[in-house]
C-alpha cells in the first residue's frame, strides 16, 4: 500500500490525465483509422478520422449503455458503427433513413421516388468521380469501371423503423447495405465529423499534409 501510495503522490498529474483522456476517447470523441478505400474519394487508406460519440447518444463510459439520446443521424453523415452483420466496425454514408424508399438503377439513387442530381468531375477508361446531390448534401462518389458491377443496382426498399441504409462512397468496392442489410440504431457510434491527418500508405507512410485538419463535408 505504502508502494501505491507514493506512487500515486509521484505521478498523480499524469494518472489523472490518463484517466480523463481515457474517458474523453470511450465517451466523448476518438480517432478512427481507415484500412479499407470503400468511402473513396471522400475518405483515403490512412486518413485518421476524427468520430464525434456524443452525436447521437451520451454513453457510460468505456460500456455500450446509453444514457440519453442526443440526436439522429440526418441523411448524407458519415457514421461509424459495429456491424454485428459483418463483425467488424465500419464507416459509411447514411444513405436511408426510416421510413425512406431507396432504389438503385446504373448507379443512379433514387429516393422516395426521386432521382439523385449528379455532376460529372472527372471520366476516363479507370473510373468516373462525379458529385451526388444527396437531396441537399454534395458530396463525391467514385464509381471503378473495372470492378465488378454486381452493386450497381437494387429495387426499391424501405428502410423499417430504427434503422438506416448506409452505403460507400466507393460504389463498386463497399460492403455496405447491399452486403449486410440495414444498420440498426443501436450499432451506430459515432458521427465522422472531419479528417486529423493522414498517412500515405504508397509513399513510405508519409503525411498527407493537404489532408489535415479538414471536413468531411465539404469535399
Amino acid at each position: 500500500m505504502n508502494k501505491l501510495h507514493k506512487l500515486w503522490r509521484s505521478n498523480r498529474q499524469l494518472i489523472i490525465f490518463i484517466l480523463l483522456m481515457s474517458v474523453f476517447r470511450s465517451a466523448v470523441a476518438d480517432w478512427y483509422s481507415v484500412p479499407t478505400g470503400s468511402m473513396q474519394p471522400t475518405i483515403k487508406e490512412g486518413d485518421r478520422i476524427v468520430v464525434d460519440k456524443m452525436a447521437y447518444d451520451l454513453r457510460v463510459p468505456f460500456s455500450d449503455i446509453s444514457i440519453l439520446a442526443t440526436g439522429e443521424p440526418s441523411r448524407g453523415e458519415v457514421v461509424v458503427f459495429e456491424s454485428v452483420a459483418a463483425d467488424k466496425r465500419l464507416i459509411k454514408r447514411v444513405i436511408g433513413l426510416p421510413g425512406d424508399t431507396v432504389s438503385l438503377h446504373n448507379e443512379v439513387l433514387f429516393i422516395n421516388g426521386q432521382a439523385l442530381d449528379y455532376a460529372v468531375l472527372s471520366n476516363d477508361t479507370q473510373q468516373l468521380i462525379a458529385t451526388e446531390n444527396l437531396l441537399g448534401l454534395n458530396h463525391s462518389i467514385r464509381i471503378e469501371k473495372t470492378a465488378s458491377d454486381n452493386l450497381s443496382d437494387f429495387n426499391s426498399i424501405t428502410v423499417p423503423a430504427n434503422h438506416y441504409l448506409v452505403m460507400g462512397d466507393n460504389r463498386r468496392n463497399s460492403a455496405d447495405s447491399r452486403v449486410y442489410g440495414f444498420v440498426p440504431r443501436a450499432e451506430l457510434k459515432g458521427k465522422a465529423t472531419s479528417i486529423a491527418f493522414s498517412l500515405d500508405y504508397d509513399d513510405y507512410y508519409l503525411p498527407r499534409k493537404e489532408r489535415f485538419f479538414t471536413s468531411l463535408y465539404n469535399q
